[in-house]
């Protein structure tokens, strides 16, 4: 008899972990408390709550060949970068090829998810839930959680004495849609993430002046990297990563430095890292060194005090006439439905074996899914993550003694607080190639390089050099695609697509590089010759 296994939410982590819980022969149920698919990416125009939110204008900051499943590329026509409403409509395009509507309850909030009393033995927990003001309660064999961590936003108001004077307007930034209503305004945006540089740089075309307030500073980089690709198709690449993981630290954070000030020198532009040499995550924003080049952006440092009307920073420079202040401050993560004891953060560390399995169970029989923030795309990390707990599931995989997993744990949490700080917000920060390619040890997906170079040396090169996306860990192990490799070698043709909508004249077949390389050639032989005669 097959297992029953809750999913909990039906947001990009729980889609694939319904199909992955399919893949293994498990018996899933999804609860969904809204009416539809998509969770965080699923836009609507009111707030509403205990559901994640964005605005309007939010674009995907991975590439869709490094951010699809890895069975099912994106369609060739798709931009590279999507809007939120082509990557939801990814989602349902995924969802209806694979039949997974059939499995999600909509309309139906978790309650409550407890032990068995016989958990110990079975490893069974019970379920309560409600949809229509009716409670209902079922037992199932494993719980995948997938409800999310943008969803409690966090607002520092201590953070900032005279708060309750400011006669403006202030709300966290999971409450802006769009820039209707900004018209002319003097604006604060608190906070330098990914949010607070998209929202700053929008409202900067309609306010009156916008202001970014950061205590840290930050990288930003732009979407567009080497001849026009995208970033991470450049980037994550497991020869760089393997390059990152053995050249000194001082060496790696130097190289990106110089790379990142390529673009632009971000000490002159005021975000310059106040500690550099940590591998935080950066901004990928295409519009805010423009937008601070055109003075519709200044970026201040952290602010000391808030007046009626005004922002005293630590510099001791004012800015007058403050209308509206938006906390781009970032997320809590709460699971009100689980045990306090099941999901705990100590000492500013995730108490999760691999960021989803709670070390103290009995039985592993509940996993988080998506409670993690990776230097790479979400949805490939996610898709593993199912993939490996749905083995777990299965008896087919295992997981370490409770010590073995708790000293996991704390090496992981020392090792990123090393690459990315103390900061709260890096709690859940990774290593993208690293933690994918644990993920796929695991369930013996993870292709051995060094085999390929005998049998399929082409595809070892781009193994090696080429993109690390979610294809590669379908050419081997469980789960095996039989068109795994041709997706690899014809992603090119998919990131072109889209772009190459006006006809041109065919290019010469000689290369402007080659033909240099001959002109100069030819010049040194010219040269030579002169030598020669002159003497």
């Amino acid at each position: 008899m097959a297992k029953k296994v809750a999913v909990i939410g039906a947001g990009v982590s729980g889609l694939i972990s319904l199909k992955c819980c399919v893949d293994e022969g498990l018996e899933p149920t999804c609860f969904e408390r809204t009416e539809d698919i998509g969770g965080l990416w699923r836009f609507k125009e009111n707030v509403e709550d205990g559901r994640a939110s964005i605005y309007h204008s939010v674009i995907t900051n991975t590439s869709k060949e490094m951010s699809c499943f890895s069975d099912f590329p994106m369609p060739e026509d798709f931009p590279n970068f999507l809007h939120n409403s082509k990557l939801l409509e990814y989602f349902r395009i995924f969802a209806k090829k694979f039949d997974l509507l059939k499995y999600i309850r909509f309309q139906t909030t978790v309650l409550g998810v407890k032990k068995r009393p016989d958990f110990s033995s079975s490893g069974q927990w019970e379920v309560v839930t409600q949809s229509n003001g009716k409670e209902k309660s079922d037992v199932f064999d494993a719980i995948m959680v997938c409800s999310g961590h943008h969803i409690i936003p966090n607002i520092p108001l201590d953070s900032f004495p005279g708060i309750e004077k400011f006669k403006g307007q202030y709300f966290h930034s999971r409450q802006y849609k769009h820039p209707v209503g900004f018209e002319g305004k003097r604006i604060l945006v608190i906070g330098i993430g990914n949010s607070a540089s998209d929202i700053a740089a929008e409202l900067s075309k309609k306010a009156a002046q916008v202001f970014i307030s950061t205590r840290h500073g930050s990288w930003v980089m732009s979407r567009i990297s080497d001849d026009g690709y995208p970033w991470d198709m450049v980037f994550h690449t497991r020869f760089s990563s393997m390059l990152r993981n053995v050249l000194p630290r001082i060496v790696v954070k130097w190289m990106m430095e110089q790379q990142l000030n390529q673009w632009f020198n971000h000490e002159n532009y005021g975000l310059e890292p106040q500690n550099k040499y940590l591998m935080k995550e950066p901004i990928l924003n295409d519009d805010l060194p423009s937008r601070i080049l055109y003075g519709d952006i200044k970026v201040k440092p952290r602010i000391k005090e808030l007046t009626e009307t005004a922002a005293i920073f630590e510099d001791g420079t004012v800015e007058e006439d403050i209308d509206v202040i938006v906390f781009a401050t970032g997320y809590t993560f709460s699971f009100p439905f689980l045990e306090d004891s099941l999901v705990k953060v100590e000492n500013n560390m995730v108490l999760l074996y691999k960021f989803m399995f709670p070390p103290q169970l009995e039985k592993s029989t509940l996993a988080c899914i998506g409670l993690i923030q990776p230097l790479g795309s979400i949805f490939p990390t996610v898709e593993l993550q199912a993939r490996w707990v749905t083995r777990v599931f299965k008896d087919l995989c295992s997981l370490p003694s409770k010590d073995t997993m708790m000293e996991n744990i704390i090496n992981r949490n020392e090792k990123r607080i090393d690459l990315f700080g103390k900061s709260q917000s890096q709690i859940l920060q990774t290593n993208y190639v690293d933690y994918l390619d644990e993920l796929a040890l695991e369930i013996g997906a993870k292709p051995d390089i060094t085999s390929f170079l005998f049998k399929d040396p082409k595809l070892a090169v781009k193994l090696c050099f080429g993109p690390c996306n979610s294809y590669q860990y379908r050419l081997v192990g469980p789960g095996k695609w039989e068109g795994a490799r041709n997706a690899i070698f014809t992603q090119k043709q998919r990131i072109l697509k889209p772009l190459k909508t006006r006809s041109l004249r065919p290019s010469s077949n000689f290369p402007s590089s080659f033909l240099l390389k001959i002109l100069g050639l030819f010049a040194l032989v010219v040269a030579f010759f002169f030598q020669l005669q002159w003497f």
